[in-house]
């Protein structure tokens, strides 16, 4: 019989374990020099939810 074969989405989970951690999607704004309002996003991942006040992010 064939083997079932696995899927991308399969793979990917099984080289990135990351167990017991969350992937959060931070959002921050910032006055450009011009003086209007922009955004930028990175995502972080962090132990629990306890953790997300301590995170921080930086335009660079």
């Amino acid at each position: 019989m064939a083997k079932k074969q696995q899927s991308f989405a399969d793979k990917v989970k099984k080289l990135h374990r990351d167990e017991g951690k969350l992937n959060v999607r931070v959002i921050k704004a910032y006055r450009s020099p011009s003086g209007s309002v922009k955004f930028f996003e990175r995502f972080v991942k962090v132990d629990d939810q306890s953790q997300l006040d301590k995170v921080d992010i930086s335009r660079s």
